[in-house]
């Protein structure tokens, strides 16, 4: 596979207004909330990662064909062979993606053989797994003995018969030994051509190529990490040799073998480059559980677009013994490609299984992490949509669902900035990125970081007056990326004052529990109002309640729609203003207690 060159490190152009967060602390090149903590750094990746692989013992041609055996082992001189020397593990978990052995004193396990299958092992806390040359971390094996039916894009190879065993190194790890963790999230990298994987490039993987807070945790991929054409997956791994941690993969619909979809193969080219569909390991007080929830097929012949979301009873099962093994004092991220439920498609997206998921995480700790859908949503414990009572009743949901922004935007649309990446404003108007978790114990704060900047920007402001819903109006059926510019977007009539223009703020993160508070002039502060309350409506969709900045950019250059969102908030202008210019101190306080802030500046004509 290609050698990774990466590009000169920098915080390129931003694209949307000037926010400055006002509770932050610098690490490593970073802007964390200082709330976070650090976790104990490690300021060079690439001289002390822990690179190796799955010790792998060929057959004599006698071993058992039913089991599989093996030795978890602390490798201490990390040349990931078991040596004479080196023990094994206690009580670590291995699964064959149904059964789950804990070994024993000695580091053994055993599990049932058959023949499609990935055999992998769950980092225990205080360890880690290895990695490859591209930071992609070791931590499975596929067996599939006649190898993968013929596929375009190869699918796994021929692994003739049952190893004699399958040993799985691990190295001790302050990083994941600490309380203190930064896992970073990815959805959709999705890139279709190599013009986009530069865009990729440029954006989120040089973002994170600046940071070194995620060594411990690692980066997940949660699916789309290509589109469609899985060649790609070679430029993939050339990104990710980019990172200063482990990273972790889990698939989408756009990471299938679209020649094999029958319910086993689907998924082959994607298992030989990145490992399991499903797999769990641990950092800190958290247990990551990835989960493919991308089920093929719906129908018979399969077609490219017939699947659902769903575990399968085989994935339902194992995910029902993989919690059963994790203590109650851990908080467990869940995460998959689509989520779980979402505030967008209330009304029309289901996720099967999803009762029996929530019985399994019943009285836990628990945040769950989507992608899919190119947007963000920050839904808490209690909230509720109509779409949802069959699922969650009136209680809402049980715990937060967060919908991770996609690493590639609207599908790399828009202009393309100065920091050789498009703006790509999303269906809900938050801008590409990545997003990143930061645990202190098992308390969990989500944290965003728009591509390119340093953590600062967290919302757009500007105004919705009766000339921009006109504009919006005129341009809604004209093809996106063609329409004239809205005229002196940040002016508005003393006429249209009474009632009619607002003030709004589309805060990426924002959620129920955060406030938005505007001074105008120096004032006393206004609350204002979030568009959508989330007690059991259906989503509020239209100009009235899109965000205007975004709008914006999609109409004349590329992009979503941003017609409606669970993060915008209003203030109606006060009718008195008087002609000329005005200035709006905007603070947004999250659900955390982290206030942000911008500076507006509008005026008032005649």
């Amino acid at each position: 596979m290609p050698t990774s060159t990466q590009p000169p490190k920098k915080l390129p152009t931003r694209p949307l207004g000037i926010i400055v967060g006002t509770a932050a602390v610098l690490v490593a090149g970073t802007l964390l909330p200082s709330s976070a903590g650090a976790a104990p750094a490690q300021s060079d990746w690439d001289a002390n990662a822990y690179r190796g692989s799955v010790d792998v013992v060929e057959s004599n041609g006698t071993s058992n064909q039913e089991s599989l055996k093996g030795v978890v082992f602390d490798d201490s001189n990390k040349n990931s062979v078991l040596d004479g020397n080196e023990r094994g593990l206690n009580g670590v978990a291995v699964s064959n993606g149904r059964d789950i052995a804990t070994t024993d004193s000695n580091g053994r396990y055993e599990l049932p053989a058959f023949e499609n299958m990935t055999v992998f092992v769950t980092q225990p806390r205080g360890y880690q797994v290895p990695v490859d040359e591209h930071n992609v971390a070791q931590f499975f094996y596929n067996h599939l003995p006649a190898g993968s039916p013929k596929l375009k894009f190869g699918g796994i190879a021929p692994t003739g018969a049952l190893p004699e065993a399958v040993n799985f190194p691990l190295a001790q790890s302050k990083l994941t030994q600490s309380p203190e963790q930064h896992c970073a999230i990815g959805a959709d990298i999705q890139t279709y051509n190599q013009k986009e994987v530069e865009f990729a490039r440029n954006g989120v993987f040089a973002d994170l190529a600046e940071r070194q807070d995620y060594a411990g945790c690692g980066a997940l991929f949660i699916g789309d990490v290509v589109g469609d054409d899985l060649s790609v997956f070679t430029q993939t791994r050339e990104l990710t040799s980019m990172l200063n941690g482990p990273a972790r993969f889990l698939p989408g619909n756009h990471d299938l073998d679209f020649d094999a979809l029958d319910g086993e193969h689907e998924f082959d080219s994607y298992r030989a480059q990145f490992g399991p569909e499903y797999y769990s390991y641990d950092a800190g007080k958290a247990h990551v559980v990835a989960l493919s929830n991308i089920e093929y097929p719906t129908k018979v012949p399969a077609k490219k677009g017939d699947y659902t979301y769903g575990l399968g009873e085989r994935q339902l099962e194992w995910l029902r013994a993989d919690i059963a093994k994790v203590p109650k004092n851990k908080v467990i991220l869940l995460a998959g490609h689509s989520p779980l439920l979402e505030f967008y498609y209330s009304n029309s997206h289901t996720t099967k299984q999803l009762q029996e998921i929530y019985e399994i995480l019943e009285g836990r700790e628990v945040v769950s992490l989507g992608g899919h859908t190119h947007m963000a949503e920050n839904l808490r414990k209690g909230d509720l949509m109509a779409g949802w009572r069959d699922e969650v009743g009136e209680a809402g949901l049980p715990f937060t669902h967060l919908t991770v922004p996609a690493v590639s935007g609207h599908w790399y649309g828009g202009r393309v900035l100065d920091g050789g990446y498009p703006t790509s404003v999303q269906r809900d108007g938050t801008p590409p990125g990545v997003l990143t978790l930061d645990i202190k114990n098992t308390e969990v704060t989500e944290r965003f970081t728009v591509r390119g900047g340093d953590g600062s920007e967290q919302m757009s402001v500007g105004l919705n007056t009766p000339k921009y819903r006109a504009w919006y109006a005129d341009n809604l059926s004209v093809p996106r990326g063609s329409a004239p510019e809205l005229e002196s977007p940040m002016a508005v009539s003393r006429a249209d004052l009474a009632g009619q223009a607002w003030l709004t703020t589309d805060f990426w993160m924002g959620s129920t529990g955060s406030t938005v508070e505007v001074e105008i002039d120096g004032g006393e502060p206004l609350v204002a109002s979030r568009t959508q309350q989330l007690r059991g409506e259906t989503p509020l969709v239209g100009s009235e309640y899109s965000d205007p900045v975004a709008i914006a950019e999609q109409f004349v250059h590329g992009g979503g729609l941003a017609d409606r969102s669970m993060h915008l908030w209003r203030l109606a202008l006060p009718p008195g203003l008087a002609v000329g210019e005005h200035t709006a101190e905007v603070t947004a306080t999250d659900v955390h207690g982290r206030e942000f802030s911008e500076t507006l500046t509008f005026e008032v004509t005649e």
